[in-house]
């Protein structure tokens, strides 16, 4: 399994982590959004959205419907399992159309899915800092998350690097 945490300062940094993700996303790409209420998980979705070319203004969640769908570079499937009592209600909300191959899907509270959880998934387990911090942990459990999780990694230490160079004075 391979690991990686992230210390977000804020929602933005949350939202951005959320772009790379989409960012790196292939077709079929399952990421699974653990924590409390509050700590970020419909922001990093909306990052998701973003960096696969939906309008992350559209995105909001999906507490009542339980299954949002959204257009970018590939399908994206926004599902919130907040509402679910136990794993058996999972069968109801339509799940496994989206388990296709072809649709990115987001899960949020995706302990609620239970053993109908994917196999191969990008887990993302956020949790309070302090202030508007968040701490978030990203696990790759397959193959095609290692994927994802080896480009986030990639990018996110180039952006990094990036932002801490030294900045130069603009030639007049």
């Amino acid at each position: 399994m391979l690991e990686w945490s992230y210390h977000s300062r804020s929602a933005a940094d949350t939202d951005r982590l959320g772009r790379l993700v989409g960012q790196c996303s292939q077709r079929g790409a399952i990421v699974a959004l653990y924590g409390d209420l509050g700590t970020g998980k419909t922001v990093f979705v909306r990052g998701v959205a973003s960096g696969l070319g939906a309008s992350p203004r559209a995105v909001s969640s999906p507490t009542f419907v339980l299954i949002h769908e959204y257009q970018g570079q590939w399908p994206l499937a926004h599902v919130d399992l907040y509402r679910l009592r136990n794993a058996a209600e999972l069968e109801h909300v339509g799940l496994s159309d989206y388990l296709d191959g072809r649709t990115v899907v987001a899960i949020e509270w995706a302990e609620k899915a239970g053993p109908e959880l994917p196999q191969d998934r990008l887990e993302i387990h956020l949790s309070y800092g302090e202030g508007l911090s968040r701490d978030i942990l990203l696990k790759a459990t397959g193959q095609c998350s290692r994927g994802v999780l080896t480009c986030v990694k990639q990018r996110g230490a180039r952006r990094r690097a990036a932002a801490m160079a030294p900045k130069t004075e603009r030639a007049r």
